[in-house]
């Protein structure tokens, strides 16, 4: 069964940065396309950024040009470095698989997720 440990989530201002990590288990990682999800209070969840296999990048506009994503296969980890990071941005922030070309999850279990918070 696949295990998804997602970190780096902490209360930083607007304007500043933070860097996730998301290490996977159980699985083998480097065939997927993967994503970072968030889930604000209230809404929905959604797909910021994913990261296919080969390396190709896409972003949700809201992200753009602010969020970089990136993947360490002999890690079995993706990353989301967050610069200039925008009260809306505040949400639980979660990595799965990505069903190509759906962009929906792909692996039914998920992790705890991490909290960031942009607030002054």
């Amino acid at each position: 069964q696949v295990q998804l440990v997602e970190s780096g989530g902490d209360l930083v201002q607007p304007g500043g940065s933070l860097r996730l990590s998301c290490a996977a288990s159980g699985t083998i990682f480097s065939i997927y396309a993967m994503g970072w999800y968030r889930q604000a209070p209230g809404k929905q969840r959604e797909l910021v950024a994913h990261i296919l296999s080969g390396g190709t990048t896409y972003y949700t506009d809201s992200v753009k040009g602010r969020f970089t994503i990136s993947r360490d296969n002999a890690k079995s980890t993706v990353y989301l470095q967050m610069n200039g990071l925008k009260p809306e941005d505040t949400a639980v922030y979660y990595c799965n698989a990505v069903r190509i070309p759906t962009m929906t999850p792909l692996w039914r279990s998920w992790g705890q997720g991490t909290q960031v918070t942009v607030s002054s």
